[in-house]
């Protein structure tokens, strides 16, 4: 039996986003103020929870996987207690953007496991096979135009947030300004 599956990018979609920064410890950690609503209704409609994030922060050394692992059991926790509701899985990439990268001995130094991080699929289709889900069946949403390119190229539908103007519009299937926003719409579409 196939699942259908609601991918979540993590910062800026379930927490708040520390502009030019990292969350690097459960104190930084704040639950975005609609996103509860959404969480429980995407899992009161049947859908697999799974998030899928990027935390170059552990590659550049500023937190550690297990700094990582406490953040996310703290979410859980605070899901559970406000939803009834918890992910169902977490993937982490926690690889340097390759714009970040330094040249070394005259080549470009990549880690073995760079094609996990988005806008890679890789998160995405680690979990379909998993979980055997229903890509055509499931969504993706986040708020950087890499969760959009990643939910495309694993072949889900894409929701982006954010405000992006009339100058060029990323390839989503559905934008819209705010989570609020994009909750109203997704809960008639589910």
């Amino acid at each position: 039996m196939t699942t259908n599956t609601f991918f979540f990018d993590r910062d800026g979609i379930v927490n708040t986003r520390i502009m030019g920064g990292y969350v690097t410890d459960v104190d930084d950690f704040v639950f975005m103020p609609d996103f509860f609503a959404l969480f429980r209704a995407v899992k009161e409609r049947g859908f697999l929870a799974v998030l899928v994030t990027n935390q170059q922060g552990i590659g550049k050394g500023l937190m550690t996987e297990e700094d990582v692992s406490a953040i996310h059991e703290k979410m859980q926790r605070e899901l559970r207690a406000n939803t009834g509701f918890v992910f169902d899985d977490v993937y982490v990439a926690g690889e340097i953007d390759v714009s970040n990268y330094k040249e070394c001995c005259g080549e470009l130094c990549l880690p073995d496991n760079y094609v996990r991080r988005k806008p890679s699929p890789a998160m995405l289709l680690e979990a379909q096979e998993r979980w055997n889900i229903d890509l055509s069946r499931s969504w993706m949403i986040g708020d950087s135009i890499s969760d959009a390119e990643a939910g495309r190229a694993a072949g889900v539908k894409t929701i982006l947030i954010g405000d992006y103007g009339s100058g060029t519009i990323p390839a989503a299937d559905y934008i819209f300004p705010t989570l609020r926003a994009a909750t109203e719409t997704i809960v008639q579409m589910l």
